[in-house]
């Protein structure tokens, strides 16, 4: 018999974490890992949309790396459990590729606004799920057990995510739009 998909264990609104607790899927908990995983799935859009061989394979690695903080975070906090891991590691490899690429951009002296290829919009758009998801797991974070690494790397990512819009663009030969307040 092949495998199926659906359980219907989900049907009255509840799921079940790793560990076999249930929660309602509206609990904070499912919306923190729920929104990694949309972060991760704009990731792939983006992915699919760059060119050069040495960031699709970046990005696949913090494809990888979002998986991971999306099993952590659908663990049951309250049994021990063995979960992948984050380490420091995956967080200095992000502040090198931002300083590698801050180092070939002009620098930023305002603001500005998402824009000017579908490639650079959708690094916005990702970088601001990306922020969403921070957000979500720092309100985890204030009632239950996470380790503090998740945060760390999901803020340096969205730091990621800024910088690597700017340097597609640059790479595109596209203008930055500057954001010009109404006087």
């Amino acid at each position: 018999m092949a495998f199926k998909i659906y359980t219907k264990t989900g049907d009255q609104g509840e799921t079940s974490l790793f560990g076999g607790k249930r929660l309602p899927k509206s609990h904070l908990r499912i919306d923190a890992y729920g929104t990694v995983d949309e972060l991760n799935s704009y990731l792939g859009l983006l992915r699919d949309s760059v060119q050069e061989e040495r960031l699709r394979d970046l990005l696949k690695n913090i494809q990888d790396r979002l998986f991971t903080i999306g099993s952590n975070l659908a663990s049951d906090p309250d049994k021990d459990m063995i979960v992948p891991d984050v380490k420091d590691s995956d967080i200095e490899l992000l502040e090198q590729e931002i300083d590698r690429m801050n180092d070939t951009l002009p620098e930023l002296k305002n603001f500005i606004l998402p824009g000017g290829h579908s490639t650079v919009s959708t690094c916005h758009i990702t970088r601001c799920v990306c922020r969403r998801a921070e957000r979500l797991v720092v309100a985890l974070q204030q009632g239950s057990r996470v380790d503090h690494i998740l945060i760390q790397y999901l803020n340096r990512l969205s730091d990621y995510l800024f910088v690597l819009a700017r340097y597609l663009g640059h790479q595109l030969k596209v203008e930055e739009v500057v954001w010009k307040p109404r006087q």
